[in-house]
């Protein structure tokens, strides 16, 4: 009986086990067989650009690096604008020539680097745009400090031409490009204060460039003391910054190596869409999301081992991020970063999301509930600024200020004390919240704002909201429908240039 009961159980647990094995297996099918049902893939997928850089290139100068990507845009030229033969001409392919979508068509191509010298400045601003992006994202900064500041805005490698230039890179690579960038600005400035403004993936870039240079502190060998650390920067600005991504993002690479075992090219791809937008990719190669992903677990790493003499040598840090994320994590810009520094000289501002009361009926997933017990509960040294709804007046909103408290009569929750101020702006009719993308660009961006502008002949994306049925369309609904300009941009800018121009002087 007793081997009857054995041998039973052994046949159970070999079903159970192969049973699995299949399930999974017949899993992986339907993934790859549905991945790979996707849209064929087009020149600008599978092109290798030779004269893309990489930190293997052994460029020594950024003088060089712009030499370089001088090659690449005539390789581009030649590769891809006299090479692509459509069938059918489309008004709105990046890649034909003379289509509304042409970036060449545009007085300034903005998805080359740019550098703007001015010798009366008394300080710089390195603007980093962020992963499948181009330098067009800090193009309305820019202009703001053209008059009062020497300013670079870097094109990182793999950007700014085809799609598939992300599908090589590495995070090293842009972090190598970032770090010439830097050197070229300090060796223009001659000592004068160097401010850098990261968006996205620039963000990380920025603060790992600054991590790095603080890991490098050693023991002085006739002191037990620590060597003091020169910050890299004067000040770090951070828009919507990849601190952290959602946990699904470090799957990301299975599926690129899933491809290049079966040989599927499309299974190095997240998305294949029509590439629509001037300035930014539209498909998003597997590889990409890695790169942010591996960037910032690097971050974080050097961050939670820091001791406080390393935190403190870093310089003040200003943040701006949208409470309603679906790129990289709201909270962890908490749980990564904030809760480490130990100083009121850094900054975070969240835009809460429009909590009118049509929309509190709608929100079934609402993102303060994981976001607020992180200042509840845990001890808070840097300042933090909410922008939400102000509830006395209907559409308008309200700066909340947060920090920790010196005065033990105003403390109003747990250590810390809550000023409020209107602002004289409003939230949009029909917006419900901002969105990652939506932060770097003012309502009147030509190419992403509401409103449309006869005088320019080229693709208006902010005006790109269709009805009909679904499943005709080549862009998704989700993407026409994701908020594209930031309401609160006045705000941010004028934050901005408060954070820099004191340090500055």
């Amino acid at each position: 009986m007793k081997a009857l009961v054995i041998g039973s159980t052994k046949q159970l647990l070999f079903f159970a086990v192969y049973g699995l094995i299949g399930s999974i297996i017949v899993f992986l099918a339907a993934v790859v067989w549905l991945l790979n049902a996707r849209s064929e893939l087009d020149l600008w997928h599978t092109t290798e650009l030779k004269h893309e850089y990489h930190q293997q290139s052994g460029l020594k100068t950024f003088n060089e690096y712009i030499a370089l990507e001088n090659d690449l845009f005539s390789e581009l030229e030649s590769k891809i604008y006299q090479t692509y033969q459509p069938s059918k001409f489309s008004l709105i392919n990046r890649y034909e020539t003379s289509s509304l979508s042409d970036p060449r068509m545009w007085k300034t191509n903005w998805n080359r680097t740019f550098e703007w010298s001015n010798p009366s400045a008394e300080y710089g601003v390195l603007l980093i745009h962020g992963m499948s992006d181009s330098p067009y994202a800090m193009s309305h900064i820019a202009k703001h400090f053209r008059d009062s500041a020497y300013v670079l805005g870097l094109r990182l490698p793999g950007h700014g031409t085809i799609p598939a230039g992300l599908t090589d890179i590495t995070w090293p690579d842009l972090a190598s490009a970032v770090n010439l960038a830097t050197e070229h600005m300090k060796s223009k400035l001659n000592g004068k204060p160097l401010y850098v403004v990261g968006f996205s993936t620039g963000a990380a870039l920025a603060l790992n460039l600054e991590l790095e240079n603080s890991v490098k502190t050693v023991l002085s060998t006739h002191s037990s003391e620590p060597l003091a650390m020169k910050s890299v920067y004067s000040g770090m600005v951070f828009i919507s910054p990849a601190i952290g991504l959602q946990p699904i993002a470090a799957g990301a690479k299975w599926q690129a190596l899933l491809g290049n075992v079966l040989g599927y090219e499309k299974l190095f791809w997240n998305s294949i869409s029509a590439e629509y937008d001037p300035f930014k990719y539209t498909s998003f190669a597997v590889n990409a999301g890695d790169v942010v992903y591996q960037l910032s677990q690097r971050n974080y790493q050097i961050t939670s081992t820091m001791n406080n003499e390393q935190l403190k040598s870093l310089p003040p840090i200003l943040t701006f991020q949208s409470l309603a994320d679906d790129t990289v994590s709201s909270t962890a810009v908490v749980e990564h970063l904030y809760q480490f520094l130990p100083s009121s000289r850094h900054q975070l501002v969240i835009f809460d999301i429009n909590r009118n009361p049509n929309n509190r009926q709608l929100i079934v997933n609402d993102p303060m509930e994981e976001m607020a017990p992180l200042w509840l509960n845990n001890a808070m040294d840097y300042r933090l600024t909410l922008i939400e709804n102000d509830i006395e007046r209907e559409h308008y909103v309200q700066e909340t200020k947060i920090q920790k408290s010196k005065v033990q009569e105003a403390i109003t929750d747990k250590g810390k004390i809550q000023t409020s101020e209107p602002l004289k702006l409003e939230w949009p009719r029909g917006v419900y919240s901002l969105s990652h993308v939506a932060l770097p660009f003012p309502e009147s961006d030509p190419l992403y704002g509401p409103h449309y502008q006869k005088e320019n002949a080229h693709i208006q994306i902010g005006q790109a909201i269709f009805t009909g049925e679904r499943g005709l369309f080549g862009i998704p609904a989700p993407e026409m429908l994701r908020q594209k300009w930031n309401p609160f941009y006045p705000y941010m800018i004028e934050q901005i240039e408060g954070f820099i121009v004191p340090f500055a002087q």
